[in-house]
């Protein structure tokens, strides 16, 4: 009855993203300063959640092994998208400190809000747990 909750993996998946979504402003930030790099971004959660092969069958295929030819290995990462809509300096770097430190902020908050769902989600389970 309780093994599998979906508001956990649900939780669990947002704050994986988030810590890819800082991961990726972090090594934006670390290349600033480099010529011509152009900066990534993760795309929002609600797309890499609907996309994501190991949520359940519907979903598409999934790879149990790593020998599996075909579909996602569960807990695989997003890959980072070159941001198009950025801007270039006259180095062609296409970084803005500023909007990383914006997207930075946004990881935060997701983490945050991946947290508190999993916290309430746990206390709404133990209080059920407690009455029977």
């Amino acid at each position: 009855m309780f093994k599998n909750l979906e508001v956990f993996k649900i939780s669990h998946a947002m704050a994986v993203h988030a810590g890819q979504k800082q991961a990726v402003a972090a090594q934006n930030v670390a290349n600033s300063d480099t010529p011509e790099y152009k900066a990534r971004d993760v795309a929002p959660f609600a797309e890499t959640y609907k996309s994501n092969a190991s949520l359940g069958d519907a979903a598409g295929q999934r790879a149990t092994r790593a020998l599996h030819l075909n579909g996602a290995v569960s807990g695989q990462t997003v890959d980072p998208t070159i941001d198009e809509s950025a801007i270039a300096s006259p180095n062609g770097n296409t970084v803005s400190l500023e909007g990383e430190m914006l997207k930075s902020l946004d990881a935060k908050r997701q983490h945050d809000r991946a947290l508190a769902i999993y916290k309430s989600s746990l206390g709404i389970l133990r209080a059920t747990l407690s009455r029977q």
